[in-house]
C-alpha cells in the first residue's frame, strides 16, 4: 500500500475516535501497513460522571490557592469509580495534582491552571530523571501506576518555570536579563547565568551531571535544583492528552515514562527559548504511542524518544517501541525529532511522517556516547520539511557531550578504541525518505564510533540546501538515491 494511502488510515481512524475518551467504553486505534508490527493503540476509558473544582471551593481568581479542591474532586470521582474533573473558565492557582485510575482533567477553553511557585508544595521524592534513579521534586502533575488517564480540553497548563529555571546571560537580550534579575535571585561573581538562589548555585557548582549533586548538602537548601519536569506520568497505561496548552515548565514540560497504550493529539507544548532543559515531550521507555498534528516552541529538545541512561537504563532494561509520529510542528528547539541520549534500554520501531521543523538547531538528531548501551534500531522518517535549521538537517553524532548542537565541536576522534561490550552504543536500520530540507549549517553528518560503525542508513528522493554538503565518519551500508544538496547529486 502506498505511503499516503497509509496516512490516510491513521487519520481517519483518529477523526472517527476523537470523542471516544468519555464514553465509558474502551477504543482502540487499528494501525496498519505500517514498516513494523504495530498493536493497536487502546483509548482510555472513563466513566460519563463529572465533578467541577468550583464545588469544592475552587476560585478562579488567580489568587486562591484550590489544591485541596483538585485533590477532593479526584477523591470523590475515584470513589465512585473515576469521572471528568471539571475545569472552568478561570484563572486557577494550585500546588501538585495527582491523578488517578479513570480520571479525565478536562480543561475549559477559557481555563488556566497555574501551578504555585511555592517550593513547600512539592515534597522531594524518589524518581526517575535523565534515565537515572534519582531524587526530585513532585511533578505538578503527576501519575504513578495508574489506568486511563487523560487530560483534556483546549485551556492552559502553566508550570510557573521562571521560579525554578537557571537562565544564562548568553541566551537573552539586555532588557530580558534586566526583567529577570529584577525578580531577585542569585548571580555569581562571573556574571555568567541567574540562579533562582543560592542552594541551586552550590549544587550546580558540585553536580557532575544535572542529576547528582554534592550529597552532603542539605535536600531542602538546594530544593530549587532538584526542580521537577512539569507532567510526570509513570507506568501508567491508556492514557490521553488532547487539545490542551502545556507550558511554561520548571525543567521538561512532559514525560511519559513505562507507559503503554498513550495517545497525545492537538496540544501545543510551549516554553521560553532561553529555559534550560526546557524539552517539549520526553517518551521514555514507552510502548504503543501515537503522537499527531501537535506544535512544539521550546528552549531545548522538542519530541524526544529516551529508555534510561547507562548502568541504571540497562538494569531497568525498558525499550521504548511502537511510536507513530505524524503531522507535528515544531519551531524553536535544539532537535526537531531526536533518540537519546539516553537510550540504554534500546529504541525501535518508529515512524516519523509529515512533520515540519522550522528553525530549530537540528532536524533529525541520533545522539549518544560510549558507556550508554542500548540499541536503536527500525526508524522510519517520512516527508520530512525542513527550514532554517541552525546546523545539521540529519545526524548521528555518537560522540555527544551534553550540549546543543550548536555548541558541538566535530572531527576530534578519541585515539582510543575500547572494546565493544553492553556499554557500547549501535545505531542501525534507520530510513530517511522525501526529506526537504531548505537552508541548514549541513545537510547530513554520521559520526559513528570506530569500535560500532553506524549501519544501514540509507536516504532516498530527499533535497537538501546547506552551507555544507554530507560527512559520514565510521559507518558501513551508508546509501543515497536521488538525493541532492544544492542540487548536487550525492
Amino acid at each position: 500500500m502506498k505511503t499516503a494511502q497509509i496516512f490516510t488510515l491513521i487519520s481517519t481512524a483518529f477523526a472517527a475516535l476523537t470523542l471516544c475518551a468519555c464514553t465509558g467504553s474502551t477504543s482502540a486505534v487499528s494501525v496498519t501497513d505500517v514498516p513494523f508490527e504495530m498493536p493497536e493503540v487502546v483509548y482510555p476509558s472513563i466513566p460519563e460522571r463529572s465533578a467541577d473544582i468550583s464545588d469544592f471551593g475552587a476560585k478562579g481568581d488567580g489568587q486562591t490557592l484550590c489544591t485541596d479542591a483538585f485533590a477532593q474532586a479526584i477523591r470523590q470521582l475515584s470513589d465512585k469509580g473515576g469521572g471528568r474533573v471539571i475545569v472552568p473558565a478561570g484563572i486557577w492557582r494550585t500546588g501538585p495534582i495527582t491523578l488517578e485510575s479513570n480520571i479525565e482533567l478536562n480543561i475549559h477553553k477559557n481555563a488556566v491552571v497555574v501551578f504555585d511557585p511555592d517550593q513547600s508544595l512539592y515534597p522531594i521524592i524518589d524518581t526517575n530523571f535523565e534515565g537515572l534513579d534519582v531524587r526530585r521534586c513532585l511533578s505538578p502533575i503527576n501519575a504513578d501506576g495508574a489506568h486511563d488517564i487523560a487530560i483534556t480540553g483546549e485551556g492552559v497548563i502553566d508550570g510557573s518555570g521562571e521560579a525554578w529555571r537557571e537562565v544564562k546571560r548568553r541566551k537573552v537580550s539586555d532588557d530580558q536579563w534586566k526583567r529577570i534579575t529584577a525578580r531577585g535571585g542569585f548571580i555569581p561573581e562571573d556574571g555568567k547565568a541567574w540562579y533562582p538562589d543560592e542552594g541551586y548555585y552550590k549544587a550546580r557548582l558540585t553536580a557532575g551531571s544535572l542529576n547528582f549533586p554534592d550529597p552532603s548538602l542539605d535536600e531542602q537548601e538546594i530544593k530549587t535544583f532538584l526542580r521537577p519536569v512539569m507532567v510526570s506520568l509513570r507506568n501508567c497505561e491508556r492514557v490521553l492528552l488532547q487539545g490542551c496548552t502545556f507550558q511554561n515548565s520548571p525543567c521538561w514540560n512532559i514525560h511519559p515514562l513505562y507507559c503503554k497504550n498513550l495517545i497525545i493529539k492537538n496540544i501545543n507544548v510551549r516554553n521560553p527559548h532561553y529555559s534550560a532543559n526546557g524539552d517539549g515531550i520526553d517518551i521514555d521507555a514507552c510502548e504503543n504511542v501515537i503522537l499527531s498534528d501537535s506544535t512544539f516552541d521550546v528552549g531545548d529538545d522538542a519530541i524526544c524518544i529516551k529508555s534510561g541512561k547507562d548502568e541504571d537504563g540497562r538494569r531497568h532494561g525498558r525499550a521504548c517501541r511502537n511510536l507513530i509520529i505524524t503531522g507535528c510542528t515544531v519551531y524553536h528547539g535544539h532537535g526537531g525529532f531526536v533518540v537519546g541520549s539516553e537510550m540504554s534500554g534500546g529504541v525501535e520501531n518508529i515512524l516519523v511522517r509529515d512533520c515540519r521543523f522550522l528553525g530549530t538547531d537540528v532536524g533529525l538528531r541520533f545522539k549518544s556516547t560510549r558507556g550508554r548501551g542500548g540499541l536503536v534500531r527500525n526508524i522510519w522518517c517520512e516527508r520530512i520539511y525542513m527550514k532554517d535549521i541552525v546546523t545539521y538537517g540529519v545526524i548521528f553524532n555518537l560522540y555527544y557531550a551534553g550540549v546543543a548542537a550548536t555548541e558541538m565541536s566535530n572531527g576530534a576522534f578519541q585515539p582510543y578504541i575500547p572494546p565493544v561490550d553492553e556499554t557500547t552504543p549501535e545505531f542501525k536500520d534507520c530510513h530517511f525518505s522525501e526529506i526537504v530540507c531548505s537552508g541548514a549549517g549541513q545537510a547530513i553528518y554520521i559520526n559513528g564510533l570506530p569500535e560500532m560503525p553506524v549501519k544501514n542508513i540509507d536516504f532516498s528522493s530527499c533535497s537538501f540546501t546547506a552551507a555544507k554538503s554530507a560527512e559520514v565518519n565510521y559507518a558501513e551500508n551508508v546509501t543515497f538515491s536521488d538525493v541532492t544538496v544544492n542540487g548536487q547529486t550525492l
